[in-house]
């Protein structure tokens, strides 16, 4: 199976790249940062899928630096908006399957139990409205889609709330995290078995794909600081106190319906896997 792969070199990217050569020479596997190719560029895009014809296309590109996104509102619109656009006018002309990579910044967070694939988006940041026009472009332009909801993403590369965490655990003994925004922890490698799972079928749609269970940021913190054997005090604060210039959803736990009526749902307790990513990164 030919597969292309946009922002390979980010956390989700490159643990799905990774994955991928694990399996000797049953993928195929086209690795695209954004160097290699601009998802804004719709004229790049199309020379691209129709050059190399993949039978599958992973976008991992996005913009989401979700404060930047409220000042840098064309870029965000390029990326996630443009850009997923474009891969999805692209794959529909050579019959590509697309998996899309969304997020839960596209509920507004008001709810007070977790949210289904079918239940109303409102999103309230630029970055959640990018995103959630993109979603709706790939839904409209590409027959074969996969889109994929996810939340509290970490991984081992680039930047992340548990990297985050750790070093401001190791230089300053105290840190203090918001405890009013639920939601759920998410290791980017039982994402990744999960959609390579998702490309060997044909069970196309709207996808909740996250860490099983929800906690706050604080109680995420918590944990990273328990497992990773940091003393350091974690303070629970309120996003009055903690503000931050795009606002976050208060409660935006995703319950994965969709997988489990279809492939079935194995993503992990998030305090397994979280466990499982430090004890991997210390070594």
């Amino acid at each position: 199976m030919r597969i292309l792969i946009t922002g390979a070199n980010g956390q989700l990217g490159s643990e799905l790249v990774a994955l991928i050569n694990g399996f000797g020479d049953k993928y195929d596997v086209l690795v695209m940062g954004s160097r290699e190719l601009d998802i804004a560029n719709s004229k790049l895009v199309n020379e691209v899928i129709l050059s190399e014809r993949p039978e599958v296309v992973i976008n991992c590109a996005a913009y989401t630096k979700v404060d930047d996104c409220e000042v840098n509102k064309d870029l965000a619109f390029r990326v996630n908006t443009l850009g997923a656009r474009n891969l999805a006018i692209a794959c529909d002309k050579v019959g590509a399957k697309l998996v899309h990579v969304s997020t839960d910044y596209i509920f507004d967070g008001e709810c007070e139990e977790d949210l289904r694939e079918y239940d109303i988006t409102g999103p309230t940041s630029v970055y959640g409205k990018t995103k959630l026009m993109g979603d709706d472009y790939v839904r409209n332009f590409c027959r074969s889609h996969f889109i994929i909801r996810v939340a509290w993403v970490y991984g081992k590369v680039g930047k992340n709330f548990v990297y985050t965490m750790m070093r401001l655990g190791k230089e300053n003994g105290v840190v203090n995290v918001v405890d009013d925004q639920i939601g759920n922890p998410t290791y980017t490698k039982d994402l990744a078995l999960h959609i390579l799972k998702l490309i060997e079928t044909e069970e196309y749609g709207i996808y909740n794909c996250t860490g099983d269970g929800r906690c706050s940021w604080y109680d995420f913190a918590c944990k990273i600081m328990e497992y990773s054997k940091i003393d350091c005090k974690v303070n629970a604060v309120t996003s009055e106190e903690f503000k931050t210039l795009a606002k976050r959803p208060k409660y935006s736990a995703l319950d994965n319906m969709m997988l489990r009526a279809t492939i079935g749902d194995e993503m992990r307790p998030w305090e397994e896997a979280l466990r499982e990513f430090i004890e991997e990164i210390k070594e």
